[in-house]
């Protein structure tokens, strides 16, 4: 292969986003040129590897069986999940954790949460969605800005959850190049919020869309390095499970980033949830984002467009046109029981249906699995200033109602785990 030279890049987001995109775009193109293929060849291989899969899971939804993998906590924990059940979590990037907490115990944090924010009087102080992108969901609030609650943190610093995270993050190829991208056995504490739908709620859903970034995907020296197979014609070598320059690369700011960066996203029940009722679905296809990095590139796209990719918003995956083949493969989480766990690839489309007048509570705690690595090290400090002021973490709106929060954790209730979470001295 001949001597490629660097990609433009911007580090910090061009102030003329059209003309960055068109000069990039016009790069990876002449890039993947220089392999010796067009990128309709390129994008076309991609595109076979993505009909076979979605075929599959059309298949499995015919037959009735199960898209999304699921494991009991007890074989995670006892190092006995089998060799299928790990194939199809690889190739599905999503999973169930069944019993990841008693449910006894889920459902009293449930109740705790409820009794934290009644005394501190949250509902008579409510402003409302501060974030655009959860306002679609249309309930009163559904969307909770809370991160300390004692719950929360509980949760989070559990030996239950570090040995699902580690377990998680040990899917991924984390060294590579005589780097080590990130510590399987640490993760950062990544602070989120909480979910509280009553029963009888009509929410808006979510559209489908991803959380990884958005022009910074293709702009940024770090990604173009993450995302090199594709844009030096080696598409058969990329792999979604590669950690290789994601840890350490900036992301533009913006209203729905995510400074650190998530093997998976997750959340905990703390109720228990049908299927059919409003609840998380997936494109469970860890692959997918090559698609969705080299469509952009075809000549149906403007030269100034990302298929709609831009700043401040998430990533959208919508567009019939551009997306269609992706979304036919969009399946939904079985039942779950309060404190089953769920997560999904960092990479991967979702979206959460829509509900009129939901039956029974749907309620979650946003955990994530948050390795340790340069670039969650470096958002460790503000998370640390958040937990110690009662703050919002820095990713999240400045709404601080917290503050002056009674009963909310304190350093002298967190662990080890959750000390190292937080990078504070044991």
């Amino acid at each position: 292969m001949p001597v490629q030279t660097a990609l433009p890049h911007w580090e910090t987001m061009p102030a003329d986003l059209g003309a960055a995109t068109r000069e990039v775009k016009a790069a990876i193109r002449a890039r993947i040129a220089a392999s010796g293929r067009t990128v309709e060849e390129v994008f076309a291989v991609v595109e076979r590897g993505i009909e076979a899969e979605v075929r599959a899971i059309e298949t499995a939804r015919e037959r009735g069986e199960a898209v999304w993998p699921v494991i009991d906590y007890a074989d995670i924990a006892a190092g006995t999940v089998s060799a299928a059940d790990l194939a199809l979590l690889r190739r599905r990037g999503c999973l169930v954790v069944r019993g990841h907490f008693d449910r006894e115990q889920a459902l009293g944090w449930d109740r705790e949460i409820v009794s934290y924010v009644e005394r501190n009087a949250f509902f008579e102080h409510y402003r409302g969605p501060a974030d655009d992108f959860f306002s679609s969901v249309s309930s009163k609030p559904e969307i909770y800005p809370i991160y300390w609650s004692q719950p929360q943190v509980q949760a989070r610093q559990s030996d239950r959850m570090a040995a699902v995270q580690t377990f998680l993050n040990r899917l991924w190829k984390h060294e590579s190049e005589g780097v080590q991208w990130f510590d399987p056995e640490r993760d950062a504490m990544y602070p989120d919020r909480i979910r509280r739908r009553p029963p009888g709620a009509t929410s808006g859903g979510l559209g489908a869309h991803l959380d990884p970034g958005t022009l910074d995907l293709w702009m940024t020296q770090a990604y173009q390095r993450a995302f090199r197979h594709l844009f030096d014609g080696s598409v058969e070598q990329y792999d979604p499970w590669d950690a290789a320059y994601r840890t350490a690369g900036p992301q533009y700011p913006g209203s729905t980033m995510c400074s650190a960066f998530r093997t998976f996203q997750g959340w905990t029940a703390l109720s228990d949830m049908d299927h059919d009722q409003g609840v998380l679905h997936t494109v469970p296809i860890p692959g997918a984002m090559a698609y969705l990095m080299l469509r952009p590139l075809l000549d149906d796209v403007a030269d100034d467009d990302m298929c709609g990719v831009t700043v401040n918003r998430a990533f959208p995956a919508a567009d019939e046109r551009r997306h269609g083949l992706l979304l036919r493969a969009l399946s939904g989480i079985p039942d779950v029981r309060a404190g089953d766990s769920v997560w999904w690839h960092c990479d991967m489309i979702h979206s959460v249906a829509p509900v009129r007048d939901q039956q029974g509570w749907g309620n979650v705690m946003y955990i994530p699995a948050a390795p340790w690595c340069p670039r969650n090290e470096a958002y460790s400090g503000s998370v640390r200033s958040a937990f110690l002021t009662g703050s919002s973490p820095a990713d999240f709106p400045e709404e601080h109602y917290e503050r002056t929060w009674a009963d909310r954790t304190t350093v002298d209730q967190l662990n080890a785990t959750g000390r190292r979470g937080l990078a504070i001295e044991v």
